[in-house]
């Protein structure tokens, strides 16, 4: 096998061509629609949990103190630059599949199979931490209004095998304990259904749970405001561990801004997705930074940075000024958040499944829409299974790391690919053009190797071994059944 065959690369003509062929998505999703399903992916697990960590650090970490407002600005901006690139893609080439497909029109085929193998971790997998973080704040609530599930239907079996007096209180079907996490198993089943049955009806539910967890947002301002003391946020000193400590707060933040790409997934559904993409992408992720800023301010405002290394700092921080009854509230906002974040990342997972078997490098029954519905059914629900399996059998302790990795390595591929088409189809009508090429997406590219270096080096080092699975698969099946190859090999 050649070089030249390893970097075969899609026409634009052909991906727009793939796209339209049989019947293509149902387009029915309007700007404010697409803006939703941005905020509904961005705004998620990472606010409500992870800025916990990149507040006040933990064991493997240090901390960004009151100097997180720096690091979400620094995330903001790295996830910015690559909104303004993945922007022109989305414009020009307004077919599902998001990096997988812009990869394969500029970086060719190989590096397109890399970022459609690299996404799963940011969709698929990431979805199992929401997933299991979603069922835990579920629990909260339902205890918050006196309705107490048994142990073993809210917790994986991976921690109850080190818990036996859990084990115990099990049922038994022979040796083999009942345990597993219900309620992630059930929003899964539930969001996968929605899915299926049409995406503007899970458009519309996605645009009532954005709606809630804004206003949830807005009523933690609101409450906080009064309580906050300007003094805590130089108390030691606004930046405790320096230039690190922002440093490693944005990587970790960053989690919090991934999901603007998943609006891209949604292009063959889109109205106008020349102009309506680039807009949802952008509207959301200005809208979310302003949002976070804000919540930043006002969290290290109220309460001393150093206590909150707690799963979720947003309720411990209300509880501090004897607000319970907002912190309540709160965890009805949470719910909310990450259900809106499991719809749209599971969009985004089938959807690139599905652009992937259109070009042979997965089986075709994955590109089979269903006839009534107009929707991916065959890979939403695996998805939806894979998904629902893990999220309620295993507990996931390295998904947030891993998927950053992984999204900022896709931002990377597509910044590069704007730079290769720039010069190699020039004359392409572009509706949305990113301004400043080559200098803008290589700022973009040096704002991810950045934070990159910032993430663990075990961190690294796993997403290798993802890689090279990947590169299994590719070369033991994708290799032999690629539709562009093969059309490569009949013109020879």
């Amino acid at each position: 096998m050649s070089r030249n065959q390893l970097f075969s690369r899609k026409t634009v003509d052909q991906c727009i061509a793939d796209g339209e062929a049989g019947g293509g998505l149902k387009r029915s999703l309007g700007p404010l629609q697409l803006t939703a399903l941005g905020i509904g992916a961005i705004i998620g697990a990472g606010i409500f949990a992870a800025i916990g960590t990149a507040i006040s650090g933990d064991a493997g970490h240090v901390g960004a103190g009151s100097a997180i407002v720096v690091s979400i600005l620094l995330a903001g901006v790295t996830s910015a630059l690559a909104a303004i690139t993945y922007s022109e893609f989305a414009a020009m080439i307004p077919i599902s599949g998001s990096a997988y497909t812009y990869a394969y029109a500029t970086l060719g085929e190989l590096v397109a199979w890399i970022i459609g193998w690299d996404l799963i971790l940011e969709y698929a997998v990431g979805n199992i931490a929401v997933a299991i973080g979603w069922a835990g704040y579920f629990d909260s609530l339902l205890r918050g209004l006196g309705v107490t599930m048994p142990r073993w239907l809210v917790t994986d079996l991976w921690t109850a095998v080190r818990d036996p007096a859990l084990l115990a209180a099990a049922p038994h079907i022979g040796p083999v304990p009942i345990v597993f996490n219900l309620p992630a198993l059930a929003i899964v089943g539930i969001i996968t259904w929605l899915l299926v049955i049409g995406t503007k009806e899970s458009a519309r539910v996605n645009t009532v749970m954005v709606a809630i967890k804004v206003a949830i947002i807005g009523l933690f301002l609101f409450v906080g405001l009064k309580y906050i003391r300007p003094e805590q946020w130089t108390t030691p000193s606004f930046a405790p561990n320096g230039l690190k400590g922002i440093s490693v707060g944005a990587a970790i933040i960053f989690f919090s801004y991934i999901g603007f790409d998943a609006v891209s997934t949604a292009s063959e559904e889109a109205k106008n997705p020349q102009k309506d993409i680039p807009f949802g992408i952008i509207a959301s992720l200005i809208i979310c930074t302003l949002l976070y800023v804000a919540i930043a301010l006002v969290l290290t405002g109220i309460i001393p940075w150093d206590r909150l290394n707690v799963p979720d700092p947003l309720a411990v921080a209300l509880q501090y000024i004897h607000a319970d009854w907002a912190a309540g509230i709160l965890a009805l906002g949470a719910v909310a958040a990450m259900t809106s974040v499991l719809l749209v990342f599971q969009l985004g997972q089938a959807r690139i499944f599905m652009s992937m078997a259109r070009d042979g490098l997965l089986p075709p029954w994955a590109a089979k829409l269903h006839p009534k519905y107009r929707t991916p059914h065959i890979t939403t629900i695996i998805t939806g299974i894979f998904v629902a399996v893990f999220a309620a059998l295993a507990p996931i302790g390295v998904v947030l790391e891993l998927t950053n990795i992984g999204t900022l390595f896709a931002f990377i591929l597509v910044a590069a690919g704007i730079i290769v088409l720039r010069r190699k189809d020039p004359d392409r009508p572009r509706p949305f053009r990113t301004p400043w090429v080559p200098v803008l997406p290589f700022v973009s590219i040096a704002f991810c190797i950045y934070l990159i270096a910032s993430l663990p080096l075990l961190t690294k080092l796993r997403f290798v071994g993802w890689l090279a699975a990947g590169a299994v698969i590719y070369f033991l099946y994708s290799v032999r059944h690629s539709r562009v190859r093969r059309l490569e090999l009949d013109r020879e």
